[in-house]
């Protein structure tokens, strides 16, 4: 049986990249780019929703990571 994927968005200040991914490294991926905010289902969720998140029988769809919007002068 192969392993369910869904497809990732990982904005950057260069763009985005576009990548299909795996429950684990999609959780990879979200560590090495702590800070950034997490959507999926076109709403924000934390990463341990999707950790803990059935992949087999409800995958969570398009999953996007993008830098935090900061605040300053």
């Amino acid at each position: 049986m192969t392993e369910v994927t869904t497809t990732v968005w990982l904005a950057d200040s260069t763009g985005h990249s576009v990548l299909e991914l795996t429950r684990d490294q999609t959780m990879d991926l979200i560590q090495q780019n702590e800070g950034h905010w997490v959507y999926a289902g076109n709403q924000m969720v934390q990463p341990a929703e999707l950790a803990e998140a059935d992949w087999s029988t409800h995958p969570p769809g398009i999953i996007q990571v993008v830098p935090s919007l900061q605040g300053g002068h």
